[in-house]
């Protein structure tokens, strides 16, 4: 009985969205997809940004597109979403990286705060994996959602940022589930601290120097897209080297 050969998902005849694409790990997320071969659309709210991230692509032979847009604004969600598929093909990926971190005592948090946070980093997420699994319906695809070690874990001053990445995990463990008979494939990656500017301000008294780097990211997303269609991965923990096990 011979054994069929592993059909590796072929980056080079893909189109992805990243979310939050205009800076950190977003920006070095979809420069690696674009250097693999991918088509990439680059979604965030400032134009300036994401238009650099595009000029660095571009600069490295790969192929991107800018779409200013707001992932709290859902006509604009949707809007983009469209606009991608049109200009770019259909879509085969999409890499809910956007989120924002509001930090301090719970004690001394307003209210606004957190629903601020919660609009960003979960209704944001929510509504683009709603529009993305509605063209990914009949060609299957894949939904990687960035989530973060305190999806898993809690740390103090961090509840509000904490509580909107449970539930990006939640999401993620529901969606998994409703979009499997429909060939889609559902991930999430929960890094560690990794050298970025929302980490320098939520752990000043992390050393920045044993922090993961943005690449180490990028390149578990490149990892999940490499997987053979026999078996998926639901969800990656990374920490910090130094950090305790488990």
């Amino acid at each position: 009985m011979h054994s069929q050969p592993n059909q590796r998902f072929d980056l080079s005849k893909q189109v992805g969205i990243v979310t939050g694409g205009g800076r950190g790990i977003g920006r070095v997320i979809a420069l690696a997809l674009a250097k693999a071969g991918m088509a990439v659309a680059v979604i965030a709210r400032t134009k300036e940004q994401i238009s650099e991230t595009v000029t660095i692509i571009e600069g490295v032979g790969g192929k991107a597109i800018a779409f200013p847009a707001d992932v709290t604004d859902r006509l604009a969600v949707e809007q983009t979403v469209l606009q991608v598929e049109r200009r770019m093909g259909p879509v085969d990926l999409l890499v809910n990286n956007a989120g924002i971190g509001t930090f301090g005592p719970i004690q001394e948090m307003p209210v606004q705060s957190l629903r601020d946070t919660l609009e960003v980093n979960v209704v944001g997420p929510f509504m683009c994996m709603q529009r993305a699994i509605g063209l990914m319906a009949n060609t299957g695809g894949k939904i990687i959602n960035i989530g973060s070690v305190v999806s898993i874990k809690g740390y103090p001053h961090q509840a509000a940022y904490t509580a909107t990445k449970h539930g990006v995990l939640g999401l993620t463990k529901s969606l998994a589930i409703e979009a499997q008979p429909h060939g889609i494939r559902v991930s999430a990656i929960l890094p560690g601290g990794v050298d970025t500017e929302m980490v320098a301000k939520s752990r000043p008294d992390l050393d920045r120097s044993v922090l993961m780097q943005p690449d180490d990211i990028s390149n578990t997303v490149r990892y999940l897209l490499s997987l053979s269609p026999h078996c998926h991965v639901d969800e990656i923990y990374i920490r910090r080297r130094g950090a305790a096990p488990f």
